[in-house]
């Protein structure tokens, strides 16, 4: 039994380690991503909420990251929710997959 057990440990650790986090990264609509790339603070939380349909990448230290569904769900909902007009950045956890995260959590902080 403890030997199942310490297999089930072992197996189950890649998952967690594979799970990133990315800070305050800026969040922008794939429809507008060649337009305002340079520059993301100006593009307007109404545009990324316009532009919902296109999906959504984010800026990492690896680059333009495409976000998976959930991501993009989780995007929309809390587009939604916030007060701030432009220069929308978010905190965002999961696992990158070649140029895309599976999320696991999406926020826009204060």
């Amino acid at each position: 039994m403890r030997k199942l057990v310490a297999m089930l440990v072992v197996l189950g650790m890649p998952a967690v380690v594979l799970a990133e986090t990315w800070q305050k990264v800026p969040i922008v609509d794939h429809m507008c991503l060649n337009k305002v790339k340079d520059d993301t603070s100006k593009h307007p939380t109404s545009c990324l909420l316009k532009c919902a349909s296109s999906g959504y990448s984010v800026k990492t230290a690896d680059g333009w990251l495409k976000l998976d569904d959930k991501g993009n769900q989780d995007a929309v909902a809390a587009l939604k929710k916030t007060a701030k007009k432009e220069d929308i950045r978010v905190d965002v956890s999961g696992e990158k997959k070649g140029d895309t995260i599976q999320v696991t959590s999406l926020t826009i902080p204060d």
